[in-house]
Formats: structure tokens, sequence, C-alpha cells
């Protein structure tokens, strides 16, 4: 998309048109209607506009809005530059979908896909052709705030996800009137915040950082991305903003990207603090040299630039590059031919039908469903007919807001089902005897105590538990205790001391510990935060309208001195053996383990259940020896080789419901210059399959799965014992293996 040598004619007639301070111009983006500070050198946005000196503005939105600044730029300014518009459009504009963490539990990228279709759809519409997103940053550790906007902790699914996003984003031309330039964020290691602090300091060898945390930014990248955002961590010890390692060296010159970079907000001005810069001058040199295109909101390049130029610290070569990358993505996008969105189709374009039926199937497919134990004889869920009342329990049962999640985008609470109302739709208002019980954060005696009444003079109770979207998870909100905030646990544990079945469903932006309820609680959902029809898509689970096929996308760990937890760790030179086992004497007691604890997560990275059962069989391999010479070639020539190794197993539904198994690929190799995880996900498909019915999975395994960040820090294939899964979760399934041999 941003290749053509069509397209480098034009940006390239349009740069020897401009002025220096135009050039400048194109390089800075402001928050519209932004504090102008003392001695900045801005005037008023409108004013700039006119001059040339804002290339992008965001925190607009509305067609109207939009439309009145782009004329400005367009018939007010010399040149007639259109400004591109941009916005935080996460999980959606209007229609708010399931939040990131949620959609990648669908383990589903068509899904992921037509969600961000939706949200294109609607943001450009609104005039905003720009959204930051996707944030495709590698979250191993729960504390951090921000791990609910990602895919979770896996390389894997994490790059699936981000193709997933910005296929639909993008649609098949970038310069279709309903398409918006993804920006993949944030470049990187963000993640990886220490003590899973938000805008903590980062610390990865580039091996752990090729090998873990850039695969999903270069799967945007492949996938066409027009746009990629700087972090504000440093990477040992460089800030992301100012990273010329990352910026260019991996992104420009190893992977190719032609298009623009754009700060954080405020990050270029961040140096400062970071310390590696004393003033505005030298942050935005350091930026700018660094790789980052366009400065957001910092004001560091408007008034600093001109003057690095003139002292030669700047060359107008680099200005002119930089200025080149952010035409070619205006012009893919066709702003310069259509500059102006239809303000006729804005209304016409929100909540369609479509869009909302597509952001129920996203909530009804991200639910996990972690337990479901017998009461009665047979599993809780789910609901039988003949429940003629339900206590509705908790903070979340009714708040509308909440089931939106953490940057909502234009989302609104008046468009979202809450389990209330959707369970009163179902079942009529009087079979459903709903108590607020506690607020999120705090509660009464006598609120609790009314709750619990309502429970033991019902069939059945669902608790509606968990954080607070907007304060507790998301940017800034990091926590150091992952259990139920408030009141909570309290309501929890009476509630179940009634004796009634209790159904446990949590929101929340990450896994929270909660070893009380997996001991004690019949069957308990992870139903994050799902959007806007959440009570309707919780609805459904619970009465059998569907089963669940949500996986965990993380590991859940059982206490929060686990974290970071993933399952794709090295096994060290003292594996545990029986993690779960904790030490007796001095002959286990050296290992890799806790002495309160054990290593093993409450569940495993892939885990989730349904309303059937499944057996799989042992998994097999058609070769036994796989030539290294021959995996080379094919590495080479990057697919086009047929060198593979199939690797399949048998599944078979073995309960008395149709359901929907999620087999999963896992591999281990062992004998490597480096060492390696004790699995890594490889694969994964979704199989229909009826009662009694089986079916044969295989999954294909080319050069390119087989290949690593070696020690001589190049990405090939090596020699080595090649252990394959095929299972339904990271810590289950029959192994099999093969060699790699040869030099």
């Amino acid at each position: 998309m941003l290749d053509s040598p069509d397209l480098d004619k034009r940006v390239n007639a349009l740069l020897q048109k401009m002025t220096l301070e135009e050039k400048i111009g194109q390089l800075v983006q402001y928050s519209f209607g932004q504090p102008t500070g003392p001695n900045s050198g801005r005037t008023d946005d409108k004013d700039m506009i006119r001059r040339g000196q804002v290339g992008s503005l965001f925190n607009v939105k509305g067609a109207r809005e939009t439309n009145a600044l782009q004329r400005i730029a367009v018939e007010d300014s010399r040149l007639h530059i259109p400004l591109i518009f941009g916005m935080d459009v996460i999980h959606g504009y209007r229609t708010t979908f399931p939040v990131p963490l949620a959609l990648a539990a669908t383990w589903s990228p068509e899904i992921v896909e037509q969600a961000a279709r939706v949200a294109a759809r609607e943001s450009s519409a609104a005039g905003i052709r720009w959204v930051f997103s996707p944030m495709v940053d590698i979250a191993r550790d729960a504390r951090w705030g921000r791990m609910t906007e990602g895919a979770g902790e896996d390389p894997y699914l994490g790059a699936s996800m981000a193709r997933a996003y910005v296929r639909g984003y993008q649609g098949e031309r970038l310069d279709s009137a309903d398409s918006v330039a993804a920006c993949a964020k944030h470049l990187v290691g963000y993640g990886a915040a220490e003590a899973g602090r938000d805008y903590n300091s980062t610390e990865i060898s580039e091996h752990t950082l090729r090998e873990y945390y850039l695969p999903p930014f270069q799967a945007a990248k492949e996938a066409g991305a027009a746009t990629f955002m700087a972090g504000f961590n440093t990477v040992n010890g460089i800030p992301s903003s100012a990273n010329p390692f990352v910026l260019k060296q991996v992104l420009r010159h190893e992977w190719g990207f032609k298009g623009l970079v754009v700060s954080d907000w405020n990050s270029v001005g961040e140096l400062i603090a970071h310390g590696v810069a004393n003033d505005s001058a030298t942050a935005a040199r350091k930026a700018f040299l660094g790789g980052v295109d366009m400065d957001m909101v910092s004001n560091s390049y408007h008034p600093n630039l001109p003057q690095l130029v003139q002292s030669g610290q700047v060359a107008v070569a680099g200005i002119d590059e930089s200025v080149r990358r952010i035409f070619r993505v205006k012009f893919a996008m066709g702003l310069f031919d259509h500059p102006y969105t239809d303000e006729n189709l804005e209304a016409t374009a929100m909540l369609r039908p479509e869009s909302v039926a597509i952001a129920k199937t996203a909530a009804t497919r991200s639910l996990v469903l972690l337990r479901n134990e017998p009461f009665a004889g047979s599993p809780l869920l789910p609901l039988t007919g003949n429940i003629s009342s339900i206590a509705l329990i908790g903070p979340l049962a009714d708040d509308a807001a909440n089931m939106l999640g953490s940057w909502a985008g234009d989302g609104e609470k008046e468009n979202a089902v809450t389990l209330r109302r959707a369970l009163s739709q179902k079942l009529g208002e009087a079979a459903i005897h709903y108590a607020k019980g506690t607020d999120v954060a705090s509660g009464s005696d006598g609120d609790i105590a009314a709750a619990v009444q309502l429970a033991q003079q019902s069939d059945v109770t669902v608790l509606a538990l968990g954080e607070d979207a907007p304060t507790m998870t998301g940017e800034a909100a990091s926590r150091t205790k992952l259990d139920l905030p408030g009141r909570q646990q309290e309501l929890l544990e009476k509630v179940v001391a009634s004796g009634k079945p209790v159904i446990l469903i949590l929101f929340s932006g990450r896994p929270l510990t909660l070893p009380w309820a997996f001991g004690h609680v019949h069957a308990v959902i992870a139903a994050w935060f799902p959007g806007i029809q959440a009570g309707n898509a919780l609805t459904d689970i619970l009465f059998g309208d569907a089963a669940p096929t949500g996986h965990l996308q993380v590991s859940w760990p059982r206490s929060v001195g686990q974290e970071p937890l993933y399952y794709n760790a090295l096994n060290t030179g003292r594996p545990a053996g029986d993690p779960t086992h904790r030490p007796e004497n001095g002959e286990t007691k050296y290992l890799s383990r806790y002495i309160d604890e054990g290593n093993t997560p409450q569940f495993p990275f892939g885990f989730g259940l349904t309303y059937t059962n499944f057996s799989y069989g042992p998994t097999k391999v058609n070769n036994a020896q796989l030539p290294l010479p021959a995996l080379r070639r094919s590495f080479a020539a990057k697919g086009k080789s047929s060198t593979t190794i199939s690797v399949s197993s048998e599944i078979k539904n073995t309960g008395g419901r149709a359901g929907v198994a999620l087999a999963q690929l896992y591999i281990r190799l062992e004998g490597t210059s480096v060492a390696m995880p004790v699995r890594m996900l490889k694969g994964f498909q979704s199989i229909s399959l009826a009662p009694n019915e089986s079916r044969k999975v295989t999954f294909d395994l080319p050069a390119e799965t087989l290949a690593f960040w070696g020690a001589d820090n190049k990405l090939g294939v090596e020699p080595a014992h090649v252990t394959v899964w095929i299972a339904p979760n990271s810590a289950e399934g029959e192994s099999a293996t093969f060699e790699i041999t040869g030099q």
C-alpha cells in the first residue's frame, strides 16, 4: 500500500514545494484544544492549520467537526495538505466489542477482523481515519493494567490477532472511504514493565526481544500496518521514543517499513524525565534521530526542529524523509483526493444490526468457562428450564458502563445490555431477585445481609463480581493485589455459605487470584468486559442456548507472587519436576520452586471448558527425521519449498452434546544453541464435533515454525530433538518426537 512508484512521484512533487516550516508542521500532532503553554511558539489550532504547522489532530470526533477543520487545511493553507484525524479506538467505536484481551480469548482471528472492520466503518464515518490500535504488546504480568488492551502472553497468538486487526481496520484498500490506518503499538517491550507498574523501565535481552516481543509487531507490519507507535518505556536503558535500534535498525532496515512512526502521548517530552535529555531541544533531536517521525502533543518538534536544522544537528534530508513517510500514508489513504467525510452517513453507520450481531458473537465466544462442578448429580451449567427464581447479586450485575470496559471509544452505556436486563427479558422480572450486595470497592453490612437473604430464597445464585473497568484496568491501573476489591470476597463467601448453587461471573481486565472461589464455587465464568452485548451473551451461555468456546490467552495465577507468569518459560537447570508438590526434605528443596506455593497456574494458558468433553488421541508425526540442509533451504525460500512435517491427532467428542474443540499445537526444541521454552504454541484449529464424533486434526510444520533466534543472533533452523503435542491446553496432551539432523 505504501510502496507504489506513482505514490512516491506525488509525494516528491509536493515535497519540493514546501518550506522548512511547512515540512516540520507535518511532523506535529496535537490533541485538539490542548492548552498552549508560554513561549511554546504555538497559537490556536485553527491558525496553525492555516499556516501549515499541523499534520494531524486527534480527540476530534464527528464528521461535521472534522470536516470543519479539514476545510481550513485544504482550502485555507498554502499547499492544501489535508490533516489526518486520529483517536484511541481500541475495541470498537460506537459498537463496543469485548476488550482486546477478551477478543483474544475467542482464539478467532476471523471474529477479531470482523470487529475491527465494524470499528473502521464507524470511525471513518465520524471523520476518524487513524486509530491507535492494535496494541500488540506481549503481557506476562497480570499486575500491569494494560494487559486488558492486548492479546496476552503468547507471540504466536498475538501475531495472529495483530494480522486480524490490521486486515479489519485497513480493509482491502486503505483508500476506501470506510478504511482507517492501523497503528501497531507500543514498540516495544512496554508489557514487560518491571513489577507490572505502568510506564516503568524494562530490561529485555535482544534474544528475548526478538523471540517473544517483536513477532506480533512484525506480523502487523507484514499485514500492511500503515503506522507504528513508539512506547513510553525504556528498552535496556534507551527510551523507546529515542531508540534507533528498534525504530531504525529493526523496523526500517530489517523489516523494510515505509510508513510513519508516531510517539506516544508526550513521550518525546518525557525523554527529559528519563534522564537522556536536559531540555526540550535535546529531546526533540534524540527522538527525531532515533526514528520518531511525528511528535504527539509534546510540542517538542515544532519550536525546536528549525533551530536544530539551522545548527546542522538535524539534516534537512532527514526532515524530508519523515515528511515522505507521512505523505505516503496520507496519499495511500486517499486524503488528498477525498479529504472530507460524507456527513449524511455518520448516523446510519453506527450500531447497525449486523454490527451488533457481530458484537454478540464476539462476546459469546470470548467467555471462558473455568469451572463447572456437579450440583445434585450433574454439572451446574447450563441451567435447566425448571429454574424458577435466580438471585442476581453483585456490583457488576446491572452496571452498563462497566460492560464497555476501558477505552470504550465513543461507546455509550445506554447501548449496553447488562446481565440483569438480559435475564429479566428471558425469564421475566419476577423471577430475577436482584441485590447489589456491595459496590466494587466498598460495601455495608446491611447490603451484604440483604443479598445473602435473597440467595437463600432463590433456586440458584448468579454472582457478578470483579473490577471497575475505568479505574482498575487499562492505562495507569497497575495493581499489587489481584483479588476481589472491597468487600466482594466477603459477599462471595457468605452467599456460598447459603448452601444454594452459585455461579460466579468475573468481570475483569486481567486474571484474578481467587483460590477460595475456585475451591468452593460450583461454576465460574471469566467474562472479562464483554461490550454492549454482555448480558445477552452471558444469558445464552448460562441457559445453554450457546456453549462456551473461549480459552485462556494468559496463564491464570494462583497467587500474585507468581507474577510474571507465562507458560512458555525456560526449563532452568533445576526444574521442579512435579511443580505442584511442595518440598518436604533436602533432596527436593534445591529446585526452582516456591516454599509456600506451587509453580503451576490455577489454570494453564489455552484452558477452557465447555458443555461436553473431548478426548485427544496420541500425537503422531509423519517423519522421524528431517535433514537440516533441506530445512534451511526451505526456510531461506520463505515457504516456497515443500519441506514440512505433518503432525496429527484424533479428537473425539465423548460427551452427550455437540461442541467445539480448540486443538492447540505446541513444540519444544532441545539440544539447541540457546535454551528454548518447555512449550511454544505453533498453531490452533477449532473443530465442531457431534456427540461421539471423531475427527483427525492435522498441522503442517513448515521450516519457519522450527526456526528461532540462535546464539549467533540469527533467525534459522538448527539440529534439535523436537517434541510436539496436539492438546486442549498448554499443560496437557500426549507427545511425539522427531529429530532435525545433519549440518
